[in-house]
């Protein structure tokens, strides 16, 4: 096989299980998770040819940050909304975590991990609560992060 090229996995993985780490500490379980982005700005350069011909070159620009959204039950734990609060209370120093996006199987194996890095809650919305209703509330939670990175 030409060098550069992954192998196939044999498994697709099952998006059916993840969990949020802080400093290595589980906070929470999600039913959701969007945003897992690496995306580059493309710079396009606009030039002539020796022969004045116009052409355009595509390079490499500046990374763009993700914005990560996870979904969950709302439960009775604070550990996010506290989170969110730092920023709230203008503390974005103290509201700055480095943490991971831990994606499991169904034994509960860590298949992949995804870390973020300077990531702090922008918004914090919880809805689905109605009356006479059985369904969980669900809470989401958008995260904005200076990187983003597959480590698994």
């Amino acid at each position: 096989m030409p060098g550069g090229v992954p192998t196939l996995p044999q498994d697709a993985l099952v998006a059916q299980r993840f969990k949020i780490e802080i400093k290595g500490t589980a906070i929470a379980t999600f039913q959701e998770v969007s945003g897992l982005v690496s995306e580059l700005e493309v710079v396009e350069l606009k030039a002539n040819d020796m022969m004045g011909k116009p052409i355009v070159k595509k390079m490499i620009g500046a990374h763009k940050p993700p914005t990560i959204t996870l979904k969950r039950a709302a439960d009775s734990s604070m550990d996010l909304w506290n989170w969110h609060k730092s920023a709230l209370d203008g503390d974005l120093v103290g509201a700055r975590r480095e943490g991971s996006i831990v994606q499991m199987d169904f034994t509960h194996t860590e298949v992949a991990r995804y870390n973020f890095y300077e990531a702090w809650i922008s918004k914090l919305s919880a809805s689905g609560m109605k009356a006479g209703d059985n369904s969980p509330s669900i809470e989401e939670v958008t995260i904005v992060c200076e990187r983003l990175e597959r480590v698994k």
